[in-house]
């Protein structure tokens, strides 16, 4: 990295946290320089060959424990603070002060250290994070956290490791991506809720997601929370400094000039503050080709929860009587006429190609209100038998049915069941997904009337990919049809939205909500929600949807930013253990979970 990078002249003092053993020896006895030193704060578990009671490292281990269990004390409310920075709670500072807790809980431990205090910290993030589930059960709730914990404990690994590098902020943001990256596709597709961008979609990092899309977001936020850990690292090293002897400056590789360690702080401070500003420079481009004149209809269900179809066409209905109150208000000039109509997903429950009576309702609505409707509906597959379709169908009043979309991304154990035969054996609940959705393969550019709308539904606007590949596929505008009846009053529709504010920035693209239930909502460009709805209520929202051709940055480089951010994180990941592996001393040590630090050496730095 060139020197000129802001980070620069703090990187190579940062040896506060390294696991040179120094203790509170002066600096003449380490050959290090006085404000490296600092007692060991080790938070390992022990491995096999760890020794038995009596021998010295077994000593070291019980010496330790006590240490390594107020980190993992301090790793658990640090977690569920994080959930706190999404919606419904919205508090998106905890995502910055997040990061920078868990940077300082993992630095001086080994991986095994390190795995332990990631775990401690994703498990209650996911568990507040995703509480909504509790509609289908706590067990629900439990095993998805666990498993999403996962890899947040590898990521609390990588973090010890790269903590003891030179540029290690710079590493900590780039895992963070990395694992972002991973939990986005494995297993079964992946599960992206809870990235740290999801958290960000009105603050100042927020149009960063114009250039690199949502990794990019993430990787500012933890990059200004890495930053400010070394910032408090600096100043906890003015004062043990002080504490003893005068503050001496730090001699750094190269030839370089001293920096004194408060100087460091101050920079590494302002190289934060920049990082959560830089998105300010950021163009937001909004300026419509043109626009259309649109009516987004919540017809409501009849409940709450896993059992909100109620009896069959009851949703429909709420649709069609919507939709024709708004015809009615047409004609009587209260409302001026839409140019198109827009209906959630499942607002037709039965498939309306082989029931007579939905296809005559919608019919009955589209010929009522005289222009096209895009209908969510479930559809039987034409070919596979027992499987159905999650669709988005243009219903045009004269014509009827015509052009679809496909979801292309079921939601496991939501929309199908993997491994059904086995695991139906022990979990009868899968009873209550009795037929397997069938992926569509194609992206949902539909003409929906005068308008080139791109389909998303549901869960979908939760995958870069999707959302992207719509976009590059000639959409104008996005539409998120979605069905949140089940999750309620519980915060999943109010995260779900937020998504929708973060894409319309990252795509340049005015987005629409509908939702059966609620929240539906219509979304301009650079994120701002011009409209909303509030939750189980019917309600019509009427605007006009800009439409635009001009695609981002982050249209064009696609998912490049993430793949390179992340190949970069876990390259020097791997590089500094494949270095403490050769070198032996200290960085084996701190490199497989032992619990203390070899003391007088020091682990190797990767060249800034």
């Amino acid at each position: 990295m060139p020197a000129g990078h802001p980070t620069a002249p703090v990187a190579d003092d940062d040896r506060a946290g390294r696991a040179s053993g120094a203790g509170d020896r002066p600096a003449a006895e380490t050959g290090a320089p006085a404000d490296t030193a600092r007692p060991a704060a080790p938070s390992d578990v022990a491995t096999a060959d760890s020794g038995t009671p009596g021998t010295p490292r077994w000593g070291r281990i019980r010496a330790a424990l006590p240490g390594a269990m107020a980190r993992a004390a301090v790793a658990v409310p640090a977690g569920a603070a994080l959930a706190l920075a999404f919606p419904p709670y919205g508090w998106w500072p905890l995502s910055v002060l997040a990061v920078a807790a868990l940077s300082l809980l993992v630095r001086g431990s080994g991986a095994r250290g390190g795995a332990l205090l990631g775990f401690c910290f994703g498990l209650p993030f996911f568990v507040v994070l995703l509480k909504w589930l509790h509609v289908i059960g706590w067990d629900a709730v439990l095993g998805l956290a666990f498993l999403q914990a996962l890899f947040l404990a590898a990521l609390g690994a990588g973090l010890a490791g790269v903590s003891r590098l030179s540029w290690w902020p710079m590493w900590t943001a780039c895992l963070w991506v990395a694992q972002e990256w991973a939990r986005d596709r494995i297993p079964l597709g992946g599960f992206p809720w809870g990235r740290l961008a999801f958290a960000n979609t009105s603050t100042p990092f927020t149009p960063l997601a114009a250039l690199g899309g949502a990794p990019l977001v993430t990787f500012a936020v933890a990059l200004t929370g890495a930053l400010l850990a070394l910032v408090l690292l600096r100043l906890g090293t003015v004062l043990r400094a002080r504490g003893r002897m005068p503050a001496p400056a730090i001699a750094p590789r190269g030839g370089r000039r001293p920096v004194p360690p408060l100087a460091g702080a101050a920079l590494a401070l302002l190289a934060a503050g920049g990082t959560l500003m830089v998105g300010r420079t950021v163009p937001v481009p909004t300026e419509p080709a043109e626009t259309v004149r649109i009516a987004v209809v919540q017809g409501n269900v009849q409940q709450p929860g896993m059992d909100f179809l109620g009896r069959p066409m009851l949703i429909l209905n709420n649709h069609v009587e919507a939709t024709l109150d708004l015809a009615r208000d047409v004609r009587e000039g209260r409302v001026d006429a839409p140019d198109l109509v827009i209906w959630p997903e499942n607002a037709s429950d039965l498939d309306p190609h082989r029931h007579p009576q939905a296809r005559a309702a919608i019919d009955r609505a589209a010929r009522a209100i005289g222009v096209p409707i895009l209908v969510g509906a479930l559809v039987d597959h034409p070919t596979e038998e027992g499987y159905v379709e999650n669709q988005g169908i243009v219903w045009d009043p004269v014509t009827g049915p015509g052009d679809s979309y496909t979801k292309q991304h079921p939601v496991p154990f939501g929309e199908y069941v993997p491994f059904r035969a086995q695991l139906s054996k022990v979990i009868t609940r899968l009873e209550r997904v009795p037929r397997d959705f069938w992926p569509g393969e194609e992206s949902g550019v539909l003409d929906v009337g005068p308008a080139r709308l791109g389909d998303v539904i549901c869960f979908e606007v939760a995958y870069d990919g999707i959302v992207r590949d719509t976009v590059n596929a000639g959409a104008r505008a996005l539409v998120i049809q979605t069905n949140n009846a089940t999750y309620g009053h519980t915060g999943q529709p109010e995260q779900q939205l937020a998504m929708s504010e973060l894409r319309a920035v990252e795509h340049g693209r005015a987005i629409v909500t509908a939702a059966t239930s609620g929240i539906s909502a219509i979304v301009a460009p650079d994120g701002t929600i011009v409209q909303r709805t509030e939750e189980f209520t019917r309600e019509v929202l009427v605007g006009e949807l800009p439409l635009r051709d001009e695609r981002t940055v982050a249209d064009r480089v696609g998912a490049a930013p993430e793949w390179g951010l992340a190949l970069l994180g876990l390259a020097v990941w791997g590089g500094a253990r494949l270095r403490d592996r050769r070198a032996g001393g200290a960085g084996t040590a701190a490199g497989t979970g032992d619990l203390a630090p070899t003391h007088g050496e020091r682990p190797r730095d990767v060249a800034a």
